[in-house]
């Protein structure tokens, strides 16, 4: 640099050339991914990781993404689109899983490690209750790395995937609430938003958490009077500081409770038991207070419930009605608004494959990437998550440990 402040030429040629030589080392670490969508439309899973626009996305990366046929038709995505965006469309699963990396919005099967192929890695949702000691014990003989990613944090150690379906549950809920109490399902005939010189509609919620907050807000913008309780103090100050002081709040007093439920049109069970061990929180004597035709939304079924008189049902036949009053008690909500939950899915996937490639590959991204490395339980074929170990009896190792080691 001279004298003016101005860079000479010779340091202009040097600065060019260590651009050009840190975009050529870039280029070289950067990895192409090849992945996999399988069909999940016969396991009654409507949703798809990827829509067409994210895979275009991708593709122009210079990624591989391979699609079974049908894949996205639930969701109104089809096979043409996937084409015109670049994908490689195939007819079978098995050809699917030829992919390094399998990405799936159901639980990982005894099916899916059969078709596995040595060292492969696998991203999917992580069910303790669905999944099984063979799969586990055969994913670690082929070395697989097994992610779950509604276990991944992101950087503020929020789990981005539970947060993004819990606000769609939370909102489907209200949505799910209003149809059943009206009647073209048999409904008593209630409005869930307030009208003019008639008293609304009460929703009362199990839970302050992502999916309850974005219950109440959708109930409180239909109009419905809103109650909200939580075992958790912070909670409830967080869920009233957000949505400021039209909506009531309290912990778990049995007495104020049930005062609730007497009134209520709408119950919505929102608790996480793996956050909080507290059980079934409404007993099959607290709802045979409520008002007959009055609806159960139980959006805490995935995880056992939290409501005594609830029951897992199916899309295909959704309610049933208990003591005259109806309950809605379907695991995978978003599976309802597939389409929401799919753009939902690739708006989380893209970034992280982007990040993926670009540290070159997954071994080194897991190890760069705390949160990243919260999500997986199985490493190369080494169990990296105590709870399924002391499940099956099997042995594990903690990840942090085994990154240092490499």
């Amino acid at each position: 640099m001279d004298n003016s402040g101005k860079l000479s030429g010779a340091q202009i040629d040097r600065e060019w050339f260590l651009y050009q030589e840190k975009e050529v080392f870039a280029e070289y670490r950067q990895k192409r991914l090849t992945i996999g969508l399988p069909n999940e439309t016969e396991r009654r899973e409507n949703r798809v990781c990827l829509t067409p626009e994210a895979v275009s996305v991708m593709v122009d990366m210079g990624h591989t993404i391979m699609v079974q046929r049908g894949a996205g038709e639930a969701a109104h995505y089809h096979d043409r689109e996937y084409a015109d965006a670049g994908a490689q469309m195939v007819d079978t699963c098995e050809e699917v899983y030829t992919a390094d990396i399998i990405l799936k919005p159901t639980p990982v099967m005894q099916a899916d490690v059969e078709m596995m192929h040595d060292r492969q890695v696998i991203l999917s949702p992580i069910e303790l209750f669905e999944l099984r000691k063979e799969a586990v014990v055969e994913m670690m003989q082929k070395k697989v790395t097994a992610v779950g990613f509604d276990i991944l944090k992101d950087e503020n150690g929020v789990y981005p995937v539970v947060q993004m379906m819990s606000e769609i549950s939370g909102s489907s809920a209200i949505m799910i609430a209003s149809e059943y109490l009206s009647n073209s399902r048999e409904g008593k005939g209630i409005l869930l938003g307030g009208v003019t010189g008639i008293t609304p509609a009460e929703v009362v919620i199990l839970g302050a958490g992502t999916l309850g907050e974005y219950a109440a807000r959708t109930a409180l913008a239909l109009g419905a009077e809103v109650k909200v309780f939580d075992h958790s103090l912070e909670r409830l100050r967080r869920i009233n500081h957000c949505l400021g002081q039209r909506v009531y709040t309290s912990v778990f007093h049995k007495p104020v409770l049930e005062r609730a439920l007497l009134s209520a049109d709408v119950l919505i069970g929102a608790l996480r038991f793996f956050d909080d061990d507290f059980g079934i929180t409404v007993s099959e004597e607290q709802v045979r207070l409520m008002k007959q035709g009055a609806v159960i939304v139980d959006m805490s079924i995935e995880h056992g419930g939290c409501i005594e008189t609830s029951g897992p049902t199916t899309h295909e036949n959704p309610p049933y009605v208990y003591n005259g009053v109806i309950h809605y008690c379907v695991p995978n909500v978003p599976s309802r608004v597939a389409r929401t939950a799919s753009i939902a899915y690739s708006n989380l996937f893209t970034p992280l494959f982007d990040k993926i490639s670009r540290a070159g590959g997954f071994n080194t991204a897991i190890k760069n990437d705390a949160g990243l490395r919260h999500g997986v339980y199985v490493y190369n074929g080494v169990l990296t998550k105590r709870v399924i170990a002391d499940r099956y009896g099997l042995v594990s190792r903690d990840i942090d440990l085994l990154m240092a080691a490499f």
